[in-house]
This record gives C-alpha cells, sequence and structure tokens, in this order.
C-alpha cells in the first residue's frame, strides 16, 4: 500500500485572522471556500503550483489554545535564504508574532525563526533543512556524517 500526505487541517478559532496570516507570512492563496447552513466555515490554501500536491485546511469553530511552554509543535516552510529568515523575523517582531528569535542549528535543523499564527499555531521558517530551497546535500546523510 502506498500512501500520499495529501492536507492538513487545523480547527482554529479566528478563520479570517488566520487566513490572512497564511497568506502574508507564507504565500498561500485559497483555493477552495465553503460554509454550510449550520455556520462552519472551510477554507483550503496552498502554495501557489502546488495545489494538486498539498493542502492547508483551515476550519472555523476552533477552541481557545494555549501552548505548553515546552510544546515545539509546528509547521514548517523552508525559505530562499538566511536573509529571507531574517526578513520574516523583522517583520514579525514588528507585528508582535516573533515568537523564536533567528538561530541556527547543526544539521539537519539549519537556520530557522519561529513566528505564533493568530490561533497560536508555530509557525517555522527554515533555510539550509534537507528539504526545500537551501537543502543540504543529501551526501551529509540523516546524522550530518
Amino acid at each position: 500500500m502506498t500512501t500520499t500526505l495529501t492536507h492538513i487541517a487545523l480547527h482554529v478559532r479566528d478563520l479570517d485572522a488566520c487566513v490572512d496570516f497564511y497568506r502574508q507570512y507564507c504565500g498561500m492563496t485559497v483555493t477552495h471556500e465553503r460554509r454550510d447552513p449550520a455556520g462552519s466555515h472551510v477554507v483550503w490554501m496552498a502554495e501557489p503550483g502546488r495545489e494538486q500536491e498539498f493542502i492547508f485546511v483551515l476550519l472555523s469553530g476552533g477552541p481557545d489554545r494555549v501552548p505548553a511552554e515546552n510544546d515545539f509543535g509546528h509547521l514548517g516552510f523552508a525559505v530562499e535564504s538566511r536573509d529571507a529568515v531574517d526578513r520574516l523575523a523583522d517583520r514579525a517582531r514588528v507585528d508582535g508574532c516573533l515568537e523564536w528569535e533567528p538561530r541556527q542549528e547543526p544539521y539537519p535543523v539549519g537556520y530557522y525563526c519561529g513566528l505564533k499564527d493568530p490561533d497560536g499555531n508555530f509557525v517555522e521558517f527554515s533555510y539550509g533543512q534537507p528539504l526545500g530551497p537551501g537543502a543540504e546535500p543529501t551526501s551529509a546523510g540523516p546524522t550530518g556524517q
């Protein structure tokens, strides 16, 4: 059996604020939206050009979330450079949503910063991980050796 990860769905309190956050910070666009008579609102978002590969689904009516102090669960986005990480961090600092200052960690973590979306979910922006733009060469292996 072969499986393919096609989407992640998050139940959020403020759907409009979250859609705006993922548009502004992640460059995602709305690919589908629907409301039902009972009042639920569902928005599908994707990175441009990846609409048939992976969808991010936001569902209205989510509960209040307060992540535990040691909760590092997050969504991860790769960017094209360390400068891009720094620019995102600068913007997030001004907007009041920067949670993790930019930092360099050993392979495979790379250079990253972390933001908090309007619903309290962490979003990491990284450069130099073995995935996406800035990926480390695969010869480095999973342990960096």
